[in-house]
């Protein structure tokens, strides 16, 4: 089964920066995109290939893995750790069968031998998915209120037509070693033994063809629209998990969870502090120096009556508990702080005049009387 090279996708040495990697596939997305090539399959199929090559390059994880073991270390999974352990033995079983003169006879390993023993080697058993993440961009009333929100998302999927063999069934044919039962006889001594057939892997048919449809990856990348609900006090930096929305588990396996990796807008009047807000409100000369009842508006939705103490100064702080954001795992909110900030009149008339000099008449002391370094 021939293996996919994604460096050949996208046209690009296997050397390439993360910057030629993105501009190759912009190149090619833009030629190959389905709104560019209505009706048009190859260009659809395409266009999923050249999808899927960047969306594993531009990953430096998935790079690095890919680099290492072809598309098979990016299966559902897929465990480094243990294939580099597994490498690491066969070079030691290898090492130790050259001090017997090269083999083991008939068998190609000591897993040979216990296979031949015990009948048959362990058959997988279910393997959950991988998780998956990707990224949503909200404003910050949004991360106060929360939101319910439509994603689009590329989503790996065991491939339909060879339900994640990657072979071509349609071209497959009776293997000649077992003759279609998927496991051979062998003779020890007056006893018999029967073991998977290691021509076919036990499936009993060969293939030399892989699936037209996954290019013998076993998955298919398909486009998946989501309603998802972005809960309220969510930051900057915040997961949300989707259950069973990741890659599809193997061998009836269940599929992992996505995640929904937050990054939050600023907000030209908010600013958050933790789960505190912090807000700038104009108020007149006169509501200063004699207080006064104002209306702001509340961060999660209508307005807040609030009390502007007398003789307020541009600055001021005022603190409205539980109107700030809620708190993510529930149990309350942060709170509101209102900065008060004086707002003088713009207009340069005689009365406006006459009336700033009778303040400035009025203030004693002199703000800036005590001013000093």
């Amino acid at each position: 089964m021939p293996e996919k090279d994604l460096y050949a996708i996208l046209g690009v040495p296997r050397n390439a920066s993360q910057e030629e990697i993105k501009r190759a596939y912009r190149k090619l997305a833009r030629r190959y995109h389905p709104d560019v090539n209505p009706g048009n399959k190859e260009a659809e199929e395409k266009f999923k290939e050249i999808s899927e090559a960047h969306e594993i390059l531009s990953d430096p994880e998935k790079r690095k893995l890919y680099d290492e073991f072809g598309m098979a270390g990016l299966q559902a999974g897929f465990d480094a750790e243990r294939a580099r352990a597994y490498e690491q033995w066969q070079q030691q079983q290898r090492e130790f069968a050259h001090g017997f003169g090269g083999g083991f006879g008939r068998f190609e390993s000591f897993e040979d031998i216990f296979s031949d023993l015990f009948g048959e080697r362990a058959r997988p058993g279910p393997r959950p998915g991988a998780d998956l993440e990707t990224e949503v961009e909200i404003d910050l009333l949004d991360a106060v209120r929360g939101r319910t929100m439509e994603i689009s998302l590329q989503r790996p999927e065991i491939c339909g037509t060879c339900l994640g063999s990657g072979e071509d069934i349609a071209s497959s044919t009776t293997c000649g070693e077992c003759l279609g039962s998927g496991r051979i006889q062998v003779a020890r001594g007056p006893v018999r033994f029967s073991r998977t057939c290691p021509r076919c892997g036990g499936a009993g048919r060969i293939s030399t063809r892989a699936c037209p449809k996954c290019a013998g990856s076993g998955q298919t990348v398909q486009v998946e629209r989501l309603q998802v609900r972005i809960p309220p006090g969510v930051d900057e930096g915040s997961r949300v998990r989707l259950q069973g929305k990741g890659a599809p588990g193997a061998h009836g396996g269940p599929a992992g969870d996505l995640y929904l990796r937050v990054h939050v807008r600023p907000h030209p009047l908010l600013e958050r502090r933790g789960d505190d807000l912090y807000m700038n409100v104009p108020i007149t000369v006169g509501e200063a120096i004699s207080g006064a009842s104002i209306t702001v508006p509340n961060p999660a939705g209508g307005s807040l009556r609030v009390q502007v103490p007398p003789g307020s100064q541009s600055g001021k702080l005022l603190r409205i508990r539980g109107r700030g954001v809620p708190h993510l795992h529930g149990g309350g909110a942060g709170d509101l702080y209102l900065r008060l900030m004086i707002h003088v009149p713009t207009q340069d008339t005689q009365a406006v005049r006459e009336a700033a000099r009778t303040l400035d008449e009025q203030t004693r002391p002199h703000p800036r009387d005590q001013l000093k370094l």
